[in-house]
């Protein structure tokens, strides 16, 4: 037999109201993006103006400090390529004596990355709908630099066509996408997408000149290895030309272009704004807040002692106007106090960073920030993410300071980011014609007493950008012979 009962049991619950969920969310946006946020409650919110005694400030401390801020900003456009960045928009310049009102930007042609400025080229093409498809496949398949590096049975097998695709129609495609401009796009190796150059020159060239061509066509499908080694002597007995002509034929090849995708990329100059400003003062180390990102808004203390003196009851709308007028003053100090704060912390566990560099990077992690600022980690977390700290040897995202700690042969530790800087010196230091492995990066480093795995290597050379050591060796044939 069985008896119903009640029973009281208390529990804590923390309940995250939408007040707070929003200055959650506001706290993890870059600058730009909060100062926008700003802006618009501005528009909406008759309590808010313009601080213009901050405006002021701000103005003041940009004259005083243009000259530090251009070096900075141009030692930021070195620094590394980890960082997050945005594009820089400019004011439009009207048409000075024309009578139409079109921004002299609308006469500037936009940029086309390869992939659209082929597809362009295709679909003006007369192509049944199956060529088109495989064109378009063999188009989604190139790298930056324009090359095929995808065998083509391979796209053959996944194109998911009926019937199957065979070898001679891909073939077809690939020739036709050869056939587009820029010439030389869609070669599957640097001898190929020279000789597509070569080829692609004018019929109606002299005796001489047909000669000196044929002469480069032979050297790039036989001599490439001696053209890349400047060896004229070599190539002028393997042939059995005179040197003069060897260099006559090589001069030619020069002018060709082994990496015809970076004609139509895209060169956007990408800029970012640093929230705080790193300088050495007397010896020292100083972070200060960056005055030209912080949004330059008050409340408006006439239009507030007006509300309350004639509030009542039915001015509900514009009651929450006020207080979210003052939240959003509130939410602007908190914001960049906390930032600055933050900052600071790094600054004075990092300073070795910035006196020796990325392999002086001490292992740091949120929890330390957070205990040491009676800050949350996920708060500490939000804070370094899209902020970038400006120092004199470049632009770093906060985040970036953070690295976990790994173990020395020694019994020491180091962190990633340290790791990651001997990497990168490394590869920089290696000979163009022999690029180093990570496997063989990875046996340099365990003789340094840096145990690091493969693997690992082959993370923190993706985190870095830097190419696998295929394409740099190719990099390096490419550049020889562009040499």
């Amino acid at each position: 037999m069985t008896f119903q009962t009640l029973r009281t049991t208390q529990r804590q619950q923390h309940t995250v109201t939408p007040r707070l969920q929003h200055a959650v969310r506001l706290l993890q946006l870059s600058s730009l993006d909060f100062a926008q946020e700003v802006h618009d409650a501005m528009g909406r919110n008759p309590f808010l103006e313009t601080d213009e005694a901050m405006h002021e400030i701000a103005s003041a401390d940009a004259g005083a400090d243009a000259e530090a801020k251009a070096d900075e900003a141009s030692a930021g456009a070195d620094s590394h390529d980890e960082r997050d960045s945005w594009q820089h928009s400019s004011a439009s310049v009207r048409t000075q004596g024309a009578e139409s009102d079109v921004s002299a930007l609308d006469l500037i042609a936009a940029d086309v990355g390869l992939r659209p400025f082929l597809h362009t080229q295709i679909n003006v093409l007369p192509l049944s709908q199956r060529d088109h498809a495989l064109s378009c496949a063999i188009v989604e398949s190139l790298d930056d630099d324009g090359y095929l590096r995808t065998p083509l049975d391979e796209l053959a097998a996944t194109s998911g066509m009926l019937p199957e695709v065979d070898g001679d129609e891909m073939l077809i495609a690939l020739k036709r996408v050869q056939s587009l401009e820029p010439c030389g796009v869609a070669a599957r190796s640097v001898c190929e997408c020279l000789l597509l150059q070569l080829g692609a020159a004018d019929d109606d060239d002299d005796a001489d000149d047909s000669a000196e061509r044929e002469l480069a066509r032979r050297i790039v499908a036989d001599q490439l290895a001696r053209l890349a080694r400047h060896d004229v002597n070599g190539m002028a007995r393997a042939l059995r030309k005179t040197p003069a002509e060897i260099e006559a034929a090589c001069e030619r090849i020069r002018h060709l272009n082994p990496r015809p995708g970076w004609a139509v990329e895209p060169s956007a100059t990408q800029y970012i704004t640093p929230d705080v400003l790193v300088r050495k003062i007397r010896g020292r180390w100083t972070a200060t807040l960056n005055r030209a990102i912080v949004p330059r808004v008050r409340l408006n203390q006439s239009y507030a002692a007006l509300f309350q003196e004639h509030r009542n009851g039915r001015n509900v709308e514009l009651a929450q106007h006020l207080q979210e007028a003052r939240w959003t003053v509130k939410n602007v100090e908190q914001r960049f106090s906390t930032i600055l704060m933050v900052a600071e912390a790094i600054l004075k566990r990092q300073q070795h960073f910035l006196e020796f560099g990325p392999m002086a990077m001490k292992p740091l992690g949120l929890r330390e920030i957070a205990q040491e600022l009676g800050l949350h980690e996920s708060t500490v977390s939000r804070v370094t993410n899209n902020k970038y700290m400006a120092t004199p040897v470049g632009v770093f995202e906060l985040k970036y300071f953070f690295s976990r700690e790994m173990a020395t042969a020694s019994g020491g530790a180091c962190s990633a980011t340290a790791i990651r800087g001997v990497i990168k010196g490394m590869i920089e230091a290696e000979s163009p014609s022999d690029p180093l492995s990570d496997a063989q990066i990875a046996r340099l480093l365990v003789r340094q007493g840096l145990r690091v795995a493969r693997r690992t290597v082959t993370k923190y050379r993706q985190l870095l950008k830097l190419p696998s050591v295929d394409r740099r060796r190719r990099f390096a044939l490419g550049n020889s012979i562009a040499g």
